[in-house]
């Protein structure tokens, strides 16, 4: 298989973009190309304004500086005989097949033989797009169908043509998949591919269902959210997110390419609200509004377009008691008399039979549709297990009852489930009606998949500890939100006297949405109360004794987060030997949004690692002032590569950019420890002392005076500066881990005590969002 070394965008628009900037986050040059603008000095304008555009985005579409740094701009005219260089070259212009061909005349012309071009089209057939090209184009020709943004959506839909080369499409698979962290789908050549064709019949029949019903849109995106599976957004909040003016377009395009027979016609009817919309400048989010709006002149209001009148109005909350009155079960709201139930019925019930009618089309099997569902429109469950809940003889009989097609793959899989658990092992229904085993990609392991044949070694209500074979045990949070309480303490503590005995490795992985969202708020606020002082202070003890208790065990122990590692969970992956993070792991010590200051470790290592760095000027303070400035504003980074730069993850540790790929590369990563394995020896911190306080009470007042820094936020960084300058020590005297963890339990039990913490962390739990105070 070739190695794709370096690749080329032509195409500076949003998705080419952000495909460069991930191409870029893989650690891979990227030639970013775009046309000659008119009148132009500039003749890279386009794509250097793209390229900074890129360097704003938010979210951040690179993950590091040093990513954007290899991205070179250019242009078609001056710089396709670069595209000689390129091992991958990845189309993303407007949608016209002409514009598509006459591009591909001259990438055929300046390419090296063997490269691999792919088009990002989601609407133009492979075997339109290479009509009247050479061969040799056509062997190395497919479609590269990323979602955006390209960063952050994890589906990568790849469709081969007849006479695409095996290994043109196995180089560009195993690149997307281990460098750029996609999972990809192979889709057939069909109009929409997957996720586009489903979703788009998914999202007309949600939006022609409520305006026809007269429901309010509050009400339509709560039912179509949490009771199905799918983001808070909904159906009306998505299209905002996307651009209402895409739909149209879209809806167009797939109508000229669908065959007659194809259920979508039926639902492919205009929308005048929908026109009224976009042509008084309502096309989403991009623009003034779209469904929703903010009012600026009525103080900010947000408001939603009423479907009856198409009128704005403000915004209510959705009817949700009565929602979930209808909704005891998915089936139940299905089957409830009521608007809401028949509206429910008519979407998910039409875009299920849909995804059973493009089984054997747009794929052949459940998993591609299913996998294309939940990585492109962030359904919790694919249309199949969707469909295996409300019970596929429920479904047919429903559909038979309204007069409504039953697709073959439902009357196939009759009397059954499209999934099923076989001696432990996961299986799905084929179109040649048997099951077969759901076989992962080679080096993908999921802890959810493991747990099926076997046992926890330990577990409680919070956290569980499993053999992941090897020689390698796995501590899993399982808690709410993975938030860290006393169980899992109790819990880690028996744990790591288990590896001890039996194992040879330890990692700390979880598959949620987040690794840890920190300490159990709600825990501590009760205790506050009540002035349970003593326990809360035992609770702070306990878990600085059990992170010193696993970082320095006499095992390697590996963290391998992925999305949120706040607070506590950020401090127990400073206590790992070594961490395998997730290229999307948001790492940071957020205390003094509640209050509070790191209280389980997290400022001892911090200033372990910045005191051992090299780079930084002779002296204690420079250390402590790098600590200070990170935590004292709670400061969060953006990926892991960020993390790095941070410290809160050391230059060592690895990024695994395919979050399936976790918990092998983790598990690698401890068994390659393990040999000769020596516990790392106690940090000696020589801190500046009531000096160095002072110098940071400076800061702090300046900021204060500014406005830029609340009272309590005074009172806060004031007892963080205590900790990271060693309180009373004197320079001269160097203090070991326990006086610094001192320092950190006494500071958070005066802080947890104040009155502006109690307010803070009341705040945080109520509302989600930090209070000024």
């Amino acid at each position: 298989m070739a190695n794709i070394d370096k690749v080329a965008v032509i195409g500076a628009g949003t998705m080419g973009a952000g495909i460069a900037a991930q191409v870029a986050n893989a650690g891979i040059p990227v030639l970013l190309l775009d046309i000659v603008p008119a009148d132009a000095t500039n003749r890279n304008a386009i794509a250097e304004g793209a390229l900074e555009r890129l360097k704003k985005a938010d979210p951040a579409a690179f993950m590091s500086r040093d990513a954007a740094r290899l991205v070179t701009p250019g242009n078609i005219e001056d710089h396709l005989a670069a595209l000689a260089e390129c091992d991958w070259i990845v189309e993303a212009v407007i949608e016209r097949l002409d514009i598509k061909q006459s591009l591909y005349a001259k990438i055929e012309a300046a390419r090296k033989p063997g490269s691999v071009v792919s088009s990002n089209t989601s609407t133009i057939p492979l075997s339109a797009l290479i009509g009247g090209l050479p061969t040799t184009f056509a062997s190395d020709f497919c479609i590269t169908h990323f979602f955006n943004p390209p960063r952050y959506m994890r589906l990568l839909e790849l469709v081969g043509g007849p006479a695409t080369r095996p290994e043109a499409l196995e180089a560009v698979r195993h690149f997307a998949d281990h460098r750029l962290g996609k999972s990809v789908v192979e889709a057939k050549d069909r109009p929409g591919f997957i996720a586009n064709r489903l979703g788009v019949y998914w999202l007309q029949a949600a939006v022609i269902e409520a305006v026809e019903m007269g429901l309010d849109i509050e009400d339509v995106d709560a039912i179509v959210g949490r009771p199905m599976g799918i983001p808070k957004t909904g159906v009306f909040g998505l299209l905002d997110l996307v651009g209402l003016d895409l739909m149209p377009h879209v809806n167009a395009s797939l109508a000229a390419a669908l065959p007659a027979e194809d259920p979508f016609h039926a639902l492919n009817r205009p929308v005048p609200l929908v026109d009224k919309l976009i042509a008084e400048g309502y096309t989403g989010r991009k623009g003034k509004g779209g469904f929703y709006r903010v009012n600026r002149e009525a103080g900010k209001r947000k408001e939603a377009v009423d479907l009856v009148t198409g009128a704005f109005r403000p915004a209510r909350k959705a009817d949700v008691e009565a929602i979930a009155a209808a909704g005891r079960s998915l089936t139940a709201l299905l089957d409830h008399d009521s608007p809401h139930g028949r509206y429910a019925w008519r979407v998910l019930g039409r875009t299920l039979a849909y995804a059973a009618f493009l089984l054997g089309d747009a794929a052949d099997e459940v998993e591609a549709i299913d996998e294309a569902m939940r990585l492109g429109y962030n359904w919790k469950q694919g249309p199949f297990q969707l469909i295996d809940k409300v019970g596929v003889d429920w479904l047919v009989s429903r559909l038979e009852r309204e007069g409504w097609a039953v697709p073959p793959a439902l009357r196939l899989a009759a009397g059954r489930t499209f999934h099923r658990i076989e001696a432990g092992r996961r299986q799905v229904l084929g179109l040649d009606g048997a099951y077969h085993d759901l076989v992962r990609p080679e080096g993908v392991v999921l802890l959810d998949d493991l747990k099926l044949n076997r046992q926890p070694v330990l577990k409680n209500g919070s956290a569980a500890l499993w053999d992941i074979g090897d020689g390698v045990a796995c501590f899993e949070f399982t808690s709410k939100m993975n938030s860290i309480d006393s169980e899992i303490m109790d819990l880690l503590g028996k744990s790591i006297r288990r590896v001890k005995k039996d194992f040879k490795a330890l990692v700390i992985y979880n598959e949620g949405s987040n690794f840890s969202a920190g300490a159990n708020l709600g825990l501590a606020l009760f205790a506050a109360n009540i002035a349970a002082w003593t326990e809360i202070e035992q609770m702070v003890t306990a878990g600085q004794q059990t992170y010193r208790a696993l970082k320095y065990a006499p095992f390697p122990v590996v963290g391998a987060p992925s999305g949120m590692a706040l607070g506590g969970g950020c401090e127990i992956l400073l206590h790992c030997d070594a961490v395998q993070a997730h290229a999307e792991t948001y790492v940071g010590l957020v205390e003094v949004g509640v209050g509070l200051v790191p209280g389980w470790g997290g400022c001892k290592e911090m200033l372990s690692r910045w005191s051992s760095l090299g780079n930084l000027p002779k002296g204690p303070m420079p250390a402590v002032g790098k600590v200070f400035e990170t935590v004292a504003v709670a400061t969060v980074a953006k990926s892991a590569a960020e993390a790095k730069e941070l410290l809160f993850l050391r230059p060592s540790d690895g990024v695994t950019m395919n979050r399936a790929r976790l918990l092998a590369d983790a598990k690698a990563k401890a068994l390659s420890l393990v040999e000769g394995y020596v516990p790392p020896a106690p940090p000696v911190l020589t801190l500046p002392g009531p000096s160095g306080k002072v110098a940071l009470d400076l800061a702090i007042g300046s900021l204060r005076r500014q406005g830029k820094a609340t009272p309590h936020d005074e009172v806060v960084s004031g007892a963080l500066a205590e900790v990271l300058t060693g309180g009373d020590t004197d320079v001269t005297t160097p203090l070991d881990e326990e006086q610094v963890l001192e320092l950190e339990r006494s500071r958070f039990m005066r802080l947890v005590r104040h009155p502006g913490t109690l307010a803070r962390i009341e705040t945080m739990l109520l509302t989600g969002k930090p209070l000024r105070n």
